[in-house]
């Protein structure tokens, strides 16, 4: 089927439950595709070992998976690169591109079909723009901010790298696919077809080898190992829920699980992938962001407008800001010395500057219709394993 056509097709069957309480969507204008996917469920086969998947560097503290992403500790590669924050304007077709020190949109640029997602590349040295809509991926050099060469890739939802470098896996969400490409030419190289409708986000184990992948469409969570390319398990979290972010604890324990119906965040237990928790953080739970110190999780709640702030020693919600006046917060990223929390305003053509000690907005920037995953580029770490700034 056409994808024009599927999306349409899907947009009209989920459309009547994605309003919220003001009257403006919160859940992207989608739903079950027509067709169910084939491929085997099942329960999980046993976690993953302690042994490092081959290449992958090793993690700088076995305790804390984000060690390497402590304030200001950029990478050489990108030191040198002028901090910007990079926003894809879904329903615009276009690119804003904001100095973070005046709050000012500097560059602007057309780009194709739907971009979803700008994704930093597992070596730094290119951002790609998901033009979702357009079958292609666009490259920003950071160096510049400029608008690079584009690469035919079909179905580009979403974007994440292994975290050997080997191969950069594009979500394909409309065609029930993780596709495995060369990460420099974006040439396919293997292709998993998964048995879930609307596969979305993605996080990996602390030794690389599991990843664990959203179904945003039927309540499903999936466990593949990075190797093998092989399903390992499906954990269903219900048929009318929508899970959405996915993001490792910093002891690599827990794996956090935003999801927008259930209103809240649930809690997977890496070992046994079972459920363990859940944490009703708001309406329309949808990205997650781990702190500078790896001590809090920031949610956004992005039917009410709102940032949960999670203690992830306690597991225990200690906060929550509100937007003033209202929003939509959806995917973002932190600054390099941790203090501002930057979110796509998804359905108010705006970008949210927060301070993240307490929540504070800083800045309302006005962009293009539809922005949505905006990427804090540099961001400290020594590679990116992909979304807007999933970083080791």
């Amino acid at each position: 089927m056409n994808k024009t056509i599927l999306r349409l097709v899907v947009s009209l069957t989920f459309f009547a439950f994605v309003w919220s309480s003001n009257g403006t969507m919160f859940s992207r204008a989608a739903g079950k595709p027509r067709t169910s996917p084939g491929g085997a469920g099942g329960q999980a086969t046993p976690a993953a070992g302690n042994t490092p998947l081959p290449g992958m560097p090793p993690l700088l503290d076995p305790a804390n998976v984000y060690a390497a992403d402590q304030a200001n500790q950029l990478s050489p590669t990108v030191k040198n690169f002028p901090s910007r924050v990079y926003v894809p304007n879904s329903e615009g077709a276009s690119v804003d591109v904001i100095d973070p020190k005046t709050y000012k949109i500097v560059d602007h640029f057309a780009v194709g079909k739907q971009p979803q997602h700008i994704v930093p590349a597992y070596d730094l040295k290119t951002l790609w723009v998901l033009d979702d809509m357009g079958n292609d991926l666009i490259k920003i050099d950071p160096a510049t901010g400029k608008k690079g060469e584009t690469v035919p890739v079909d179905d580009p939802y979403n974007l994440y790298f292994t975290p050997n470098g080997e191969y950069a896996i594009v979500v394909a969400e409309a065609l029930h696919r993780l596709d495995f490409r060369d990460p420099q030419t974006m040439a396919l190289k293997y292709s998993l077809h998964v048995p879930c409708s609307g596969v979305n986000h993605m996080d990996y184990t602390a030794d690389g080898r599991t990843m664990l992948v959203s179904c945003e469409f039927d309540g499903k969570l999936l466990k593949v190992d990075v190797v093998s390319h092989k399903i390992l398990g499906v954990l269903p979290l219900g048929a009318k829920l929508m899970p959405q972010d996915v993001r490792l604890s910093p002891d690599g324990k827990l794996f956090y699980v935003a999801d927008m119906m259930a209103n809240g965040v649930h809690v997977i237990d890496v070992a046994r992938f079972a459920k363990i928790d859940f944490l009703a953080t708001g309406k329309g739970a949808h990205g997650l962001l781990i702190g500078r110190d790896s001590k809090l999780l920031y949610v956004s709640n992005r039917g009410e407008g709102s940032i949960s702030v999670v203690d992830l020693a306690t597991r225990k919600i200690i906060d929550k800001w509100r937007i003033p006046n209202g929003g939509s917060p959806d995917m973002g990223g932190i600054s390099a010395d941790g203090k501002v929390i930057w979110l796509s305003g998804r359905y108010n053509a705006e970008v949210y500057a927060i301070d993240s000690s307490d929540g504070k907005l800083i800045a309302r920037i006005a962009v293009g219709k539809g922005p949505h995953g905006l990427c804090v580029f540099p961001q400290p770490g020594r590679y990116s394993l992909g979304h807007t700034g999933l970083y080791r």
